[in-house]
């Protein structure tokens, strides 16, 4: 009998390695969770180490020893930030399985287009959290809590300047309706918007989410973005949705819309949209995500801005942690051993 071992390169929790061991008796867990601290500070932007390394960490053991760890792994568990080497030292490697949900985190390093099969997340993330962080967004610029903030900074309690909406019976635009934006379009519907979005493949009939009037392909977006009060954006970034939402496609959208992106920055044209905020043509922006988060702060022309409302890609945080990585790749795992398909396996092609 085989023995198979999983090299674990993320953090992962005592529970969560047993877990994985006992999905068959075959497997092993290596756990190097850490180590490569020190190399991810040294070969990524200084911004991304800042934010995702603490203060001190500077990984474990030395380059000869880790280098031997990849040398011989099959199989890998892997995070964020992550070696951007990892396929050039890993020669043996069959399979890395990434806990966050999007393939373009790799984008950066050498496992993109290789030979390795590479498996996400998609789907298992902290969809739930991510949804109520858009809403909130939405209801924030909705009800114009944002001159809350301002009254407090000038001293004045104007009531004029709040112009509240009623969110009910509005439209929600949800751009790709998978795990984020089915929760996202769940608990618009519940709220008593008119939902409709967007995905790769159109569903209709007894196969609609819960809460959604109508999902269509890309074909539709721009009839979708003509209806919509609020958008959501909750799709994959790859070739076909950078810069999906440019000038054109803002200036479909109602006048006084509000504008959500909690999937990727370089879907969202910024330029466009900080030109379409100078024309008064949206009531709001929310971003949890902006172009190049992992290298700079946000462009100053949006985070100055208070009709925008920027935070540190912090939507899927919360007290309760739903995040099913490990059981995606539990079950993946089992596959592997079975050589049976894996699910969520990253086509280069599509992006995703």
């Amino acid at each position: 009998m085989r023995q198979v071992e999983v090299l674990s390169i993320q953090r992962i929790s005592a529970a969560d390695i047993a877990k994985i061991e006992t999905v068959d008796p075959r497997v092993r867990v290596t756990d190097a969770g850490g180590w490569f601290d020190g190399e991810i500070r040294a070969t990524w932007p200084a911004f991304a180490a800042a934010r995702y390394l603490a203060p001190n960490a500077n990984g474990q053991g030395t380059r000869d020893e880790r280098d031997a760890l990849l040398a011989g792994a099959e199989v890998i568990l892997g995070g964020w930030p992550y070696p951007l080497d990892l396929r050039s030292r890993a020669p043996m490697l069959k399979w890395f399985h990434q806990r966050p949900a999007g393939a373009s985190n790799l984008l950066m390093g050498d496992l993109w287009g290789s030979d390795v099969t590479v498996t996400t997340s998609r789907g298992a993330g902290n969809t739930l959290a991510i949804a109520e962080y858009t809403v909130a967004g939405i209801l924030h610029f909705a009800k114009g809590l944002q001159n809350a903030m301002l009254g407090a900074q000038s001293g004045s309690m104007d009531h004029r300047v709040y112009r509240p909406l009623l969110i009910a019976e509005k439209t929600l635009c949800v751009i790709g309706a998978g795990g984020i934006g089915q929760d996202v379009g769940r608990l618009g519907a519940a709220l008593g918007m008119r939902v409709v979005g967007t995905r790769r493949h159109p569903v209709a009939g007894a196969d609609l989410p819960t809460g959604f009037a109508a999902i269509g392909g890309t074909a539709d977006l721009d009839g979708f973005l003509e209806q919509a009060d609020f958008v959501a954006v909750c799709c994959q970034w790859t070739p076909e949705t950078t810069n999906l939402i440019n000038a054109e496609r803002l200036a479909l959208m109602k006048p006084g819309a509000v504008l959500a992106n909690v999937a990727r920055g370089e879907i969202v044209d910024e330029n466009a949209v900080a030109d379409a905020l100078d024309r008064g043509h949206l009531r709001g922006v929310v971003l949890d995500v902006y172009t190049g988060e992992f290298e700079h702060a946000p462009p100053e022309r949006l985070w100055k801005d208070p009709r925008v409302l920027i935070t540190p890609h912090v939507s899927g945080m919360s007290d309760a942690n739903r995040h099913g990585a490990i059981e995606v790749f539990c079950e993946n795992l089992r596959a592997y051993l079975d050589e049976a398909p894996l699910k969520n396996r990253i086509d280069w092609a599509l992006g995703y």
